[in-house]
């Protein structure tokens, strides 16, 4: 046998089998998350990968909290939980955290920072993204009102942030154009376009410099107008914009377009009568053209007939919850770069189309599925399984508004405390502008933060109430157990426990130090810096 063909032979097998396992031993009736278990299981057992056990209650518990309220459970609610026997508690935990309180502000967290990647806060835009997932508008919805930008339609003006954040030029730099082109390419299409500008991409065949300079033309006369009020204006665009190949040098032009979409025609008006209400220049009000291309996008790009925006959708929240994307990077769906189970990632964007963009029904069955409810630990001796085939669950980073809110809740401390702390945070453990915080990346500045910092450290003195005046007032071995169920949510080890006893033992005289010394061990360990 051909020496390729052979070794391309075991991917061949895995999709045969992924795609009679979707075919076969589930149906359409069954729900979405036994449809993805289906997928999964079948995809491992082609490679002859075992999957993980679930996860103990105490990693579940966390992991839910974590994903869907953006914080740690009280302890009072960890206890009950562990003492729970009931077999429906895992989907009923699910369903309180999706109509809780918290899951609008944790969704408003995870999306700010993958949409705006960093590049700079509004009220508005919070409040916007806080509202809308109260509401759980659509996503396609959501995507519209923040490509269409209307900061003076009440209803939606904070998403207008998302555009005039990236038309904002500082001192005399111009406008960066190019990066809202290919942020708008990589946040919604799942295609990042950095090398298509002046030539088709070198290394990816899918990209064509036609993909960006069309996607541009959407974006090349919009114009921020009004910083503070968010008020973005267009200059008429009349015709299609030419560009040509650094290498080939053939002229070329292109209205606005999506790839695989057809290209939006630019009508013809007669001189002065292009604007639907003329600007004015004596209040310094712009105009409204007649054909607006941000509207033009707004009603193309988040539509179930695009189906780049729906699969990107869905690898976007699978990797929110699941820890890596179906496929990954994020923003590289292309031929070359396949999902690593191509038919699943078809049956979620389907579903979600077919489920009217609904964000939180997605969520509930990615839930609920088996892969997700998996344990992250790994067999002593045993390397971990490739990550792509989702045999165990995989360590997700927490944001920083996590590391924040987790820390406030585990110590006890009252939430007035978060606005003073936010910023330190951020500047600890956020990354840089534009910069996707998708992976695991412990830093030391990070490390020296948690070390030394004064906030961090009076987190963990005692106060009225708070974890450590609590633990400093019981036995060593309950006073394990509260500080492992408030920062970990688990119980401690024998070994654990004969720590903390050990330490405790050495400052029997300043007791709410050492508690204090303790509770500040776990808040800086790996296990409660990753969701896991």
């Amino acid at each position: 046998m051909n020496p390729v063909a052979h070794e391309a032979m075991p991917r061949l097998l895995a999709t045969l089998a992924l795609a009679v396992a979707l075919a076969s031993p589930t149906s359409a009736a069954d729900p979405l998350h036994v449809r993805i278990d289906a997928a999964i299981d079948a995809k491992a057992k082609a490679e002859k990968v075992a999957l993980a056990p679930p996860a103990s209650d105490g990693e579940f518990l966390r992991r839910a909290y974590l994903d869907f309220a953006g914080t740690l459970p009280p302890v009072s609610v960890t206890k009950q939980f562990l003492a729970d026997t009931s077999t429906d508690k895992r989907e009923k935990l699910i369903d309180s955290l999706l109509s809780g309180p918290g899951y609008a502000d944790r969704m408003a967290d995870l999306f700010h920072v993958a949409l705006l990647e960093r590049l700079g806060d509004s009220p508005e835009w919070s409040k916007y993204l806080r509202e809308s997932f109260a509401k759980n508008k659509p996503y396609d919805q959501m995507v519209r009102e923040i490509l269409r930008a209307d900061a003076k339609d009440a209803a939606s003006a904070g998403a207008a942030f998302w555009l005039s954040k990236r038309l904002e030029n500082y001192g005399q730099n111009a406008v960066d154009y190019s990066a809202l082109t290919r942020d708008a390419g990589r946040l919604f299409l799942g295609k990042n376009f950095r090398c298509c500008e002046c030539h088709d991409h070198l290394f990816i065949d899918d990209y064509k410099q036609q993909h960006f300079q069309g996607l541009h033309t959407f974006f090349k006369n919009v114009y921020l107008v009004n910083a503070a009020r968010m008020l973005v204006a267009e200059k008429v665009t009349a015709e299609k914009t030419p560009f040509a190949s650094v290498f080939t040098k053939v002229p070329m032009t292109t209205g606005p377009s999506l790839p695989g979409l057809m290209m939006v025609d630019i009508p013809v008006f007669p001189k002065g009568m292009e604007f639907t209400v003329a600007p004015d220049r004596k209040t310094n009000e712009p105009g409204v053209p007649k054909f607006s291309t941000r509207a033009a996008l707004a009603e193309q790009l988040p539509t179930a007939k695009n189906p780049d925006f729906a699969r990107n959708a869905v690898n976007r929240l699978w990797f929110a919850v699941i820890g890596r994307g179906l496929v990954h990077p994020l923003d590289l769906h292309h031929s070359r770069n396949p999902a690593s189970h191509p038919e699943l990632l078809t049956l979620l964007a389907d579903e979600f189309v077919a489920h009217k963009f609904d964000v939180k029904w997605l969520l509930r069955e990615l839930a609920l599925t088996k892969t997700y409810q998996r344990t992250s630990l790994v067999p002593v001796g045993t390397d971990a399984p490739d990550p792509r085939l989702f045999a165990v669950a995989l360590e997700k980073r927490l944001s920083a508004e996590q590391l924040l809110n987790a820390m406030l809740t585990a110590t006890g401390t009252g939430a007035k405390a978060a606005d003073a702390l936010r910023p330190k945070f951020l500047k600890a453990f956020a990354n840089q502008a534009r910069e996707p915080e998708d992976e695991v990346t412990p830093s030391l500045k990070g490390a020296l933060f948690v070390l030394h910092d004064a906030a961090v450290l009076d987190l963990v003195t005692a106060k009225p109430g708070n974890l450590v005046e609590r633990a400093s007032k019981l036995s060593d071995a309950d006073a394990a157990t509260e500080l492992y169920l408030a920062v970990l949510v688990r119980e401690p080890s024998a070994e654990e426990r004969a720590a903390v006893a050990k330490v405790l033992a050495k400052h029997p005289d300043k007791r709410p130090e050492a508690v204090g010394r303790v509770a500040w061990a776990l808040l800086a360990s790996m296990e409660f810096g990753v969701n896991h």
